[in-house]
């Protein structure tokens, strides 16, 4: 894990509202919300831009698919027979999503997201101690494509830059809407995606959000999103705490000794600790690395 760099914080203007502060420092780190900001005319966000930036990340850092996908999905998408740059800049009728990941590995990507983040930072730290391992993730979407159910380990904003989605959230840690085992399972190294029935749907909040508006996803809260009629393009600044951490952590010893035939306890969510299962992971993960 690494902490948030104050030095590379390079935005001299706010990018969030003032009543986005308030809604922000009441509702983090549990209760999903939409915020308003203020990211526009951005030369690094423009579609050019970005295909240039997905062929200049590494090819791990860059994942994309066919859009026109259901809500649940059993493992990773197929591919859409295109090339990252063909993807994004034709993404108005390539039928497509796109994901570019670790932005931060690029200078300017990296100082555009520690400036966001460092508007936040305050209150983040104020609650969930201090800011580890910044992350900037851009989607590119296009027309109604969907991107199918799954849940995501840090906390999440997701900016919407261009076009509208709906983001459909499910309460995080209620294992009717993902269970227990799954979440271990994805923790030791399995997939996010999520087993999906539309008997869940009741359950779920959905949160339209438009250009200017951004809405906070809670740690490990699953979720779908389904765009709008036109293409769109959204940033998601993601960090960790230490109790994102102790939550994983908890679950991959929960997903060991349940191998052993003994059905564990989840962890709780904030603001338990989590402390001693984590605790005894970190040892036991030691261990067995030290003898490889």
């Amino acid at each position: 894990m690494t902490a948030h760099d104050q030095t590379l914080t390079a935005r001299r203007t706010r990018v969030f509202s003032g009543e986005s502060y308030a809604r922000f420092a009441r509702d983090y780190p549990e209760r999903p919300h939409v915020l308003r900001h203020d990211l526009k005319d951005d030369d690094r966000l423009a579609l050019d831009a970005l295909a240039g930036l997905a062929e200049a990340l590494p090819q791990r850092s860059v994942e994309y698919n066919r859009g026109d996908l259901p809500v649940g999905v059993d493992g990773k998408p197929g591919s859409n027979g295109l090339t990252i740059g063909e993807t994004i800049r034709h993404i108005a009728t390539s039928n497509s999503w796109a994901v570019l990941k670790n932005i931060e590995q690029i200078p300017e990507y990296n100082a555009l997201l520690m400036g966001l983040l460092e508007e936040l930072r305050p209150m983040i730290e104020a609650t969930t101690g201090t800011m580890l391992t910044p992350q900037g993730f851009i989607f590119i979407s296009s027309p109604n494509a969907v991107t199918p159910y799954h849940f995501d380990p840090e906390h999440n904003i997701l900016l919407q830059l261009k076009g509208n989605k709906v983001m459909t959230q499910f309460p995080a840690g209620n294992p009717i809407y993902a269970p227990d085992e799954v979440h271990e399972s994805y923790h030791l190294g399995g997939p996010r995606e999520l087993p999906w029935s539309n008997d869940l749907l009741p359950g779920g909040t959905a949160f339209a959000i438009d250009p200017g508006e951004a809405v906070y996803v809670p740690v490990m809260a699953p979720h779908f999103v389904r765009n709008g009629s036109a293409s769109s393009i959204s940033l998601s600044i993601t960090w960790r705490s230490e109790w994102s951490y102790a939550e994983s952590d908890s679950r991959c010893f929960n997903g060991i000794v349940r191998k052993l035939g003994i059905n564990p306890r989840a962890p709780g969510r904030w603001p338990a600790s989590n402390r001693a299962k984590s605790l005894a992971y970190r040892v036991w993960r030691r261990t067995f690395r030290s003898r490889k």
